[in-house]
């Protein structure tokens, strides 16, 4: 071990003592918690701000994850864990519900398809869109949408300019920002989104988001179904949440 290692474990250990914490603390908790010299906590808080992985919040003296910490997770989460982590849950999702399940992602203003899976007892599979690699307008995907609603008023706005074209496939749909807005706030209240026949006229899609340890939402998961389905609706999007659920566990997340 060389002399450099400890210091790089207790640096590891303030890290992950601050992401586990939903509010800035103070130097003398993490003294206490972490059984630290308060000299060498001052140090190494001070390294881990220079280096944007932990921030100091001046005015209350306290301490929380930085951009750059922030910044390595969500790496960690758009490269192929995310992925590994999402294929086995979605296969279940599938099996369970009988019907297409996919995981996608926000690309900007649009649902970007990373995964799809088959009900592996459907001998004719139904022929969707939305394939892995297929970007459509999240505004108009129960998939995007359930990700929109679990951001800022602000950073849906600036996706989504009160100027811009809303784009419509089935000549029906969300036309203006006010309009998205009224339905993410209906969404975000039941905890999943639906479209009906907006991407496919007889089609009907659910879908439910997982989220990072922020409360950021990463990715979703939807399955899409014939409208005319005799089934409820609730209870697919029940199945759908407790999936994006599993997957919110699977990355050390936590709801909003």
């Amino acid at each position: 071990m060389t002399s450099t290692s400890p210091a790089v474990g207790r640096a590891l250990d303030v890290l992950l003592y601050l992401a586990g914490r939903s509010q800035p603390v103070p130097v003398a908790t993490l003294v206490r918690d972490l059984q630290m010299p308060r000299s060498s906590t001052y140090h190494l808080l001070e390294v881990l701000v220079q280096r944007s992985f932990v921030t100091h919040i001046v005015a209350e003296n306290t301490y929380a994850l930085g951009l750059s910490a922030f910044e390595i997770g969500s790496a960690y989460l758009r490269h192929e864990p995310l992925e590994l982590l999402a294929r086995p849950i979605l296969k279940r999702l599938a099996s369970a519900t009988g019907e297409t399940a996919h995981l996608g992602i926000l690309h900007g203003a649009e649902t970007l398809y990373l995964l799809k899976e088959q009900p592996p007892q459907r001998r004719v599979p139904i022929m969707l869109v939305t394939d892995v690699g297929v970007r459509l307008p999240a505004h108009l995907t129960a998939n995007g949408r359930s990700m929109l609603a679990h951001l800022a008023d602000s950073q849906v706005g600036a996706l989504f300019p009160a100027s811009r074209s809303f784009i419509q496939r089935t000549e029906r749909g969300i036309g203006s920002l006010e309009d998205l807005r009224d339905t993410l706030r209906d969404e975000r209240g039941r905890g999943w989104a639906l479209e009906d026949g907006l991407i496919t006229e007889g089609m009907q899609s659910v879908a439910a988001c997982a989220f990072d340890h922020t409360g950021r939402p990463i990715a979703a998961f939807s399955v899409t179904r014939r409208a005319s389905a005799s089934s409820p609706v609730e209870r697919l999007a029940r199945v759908t949440r407790r999936s994006a659920e599993r997957l919110t566990r699977a990355v050390s997340g936590a709801a909003p």
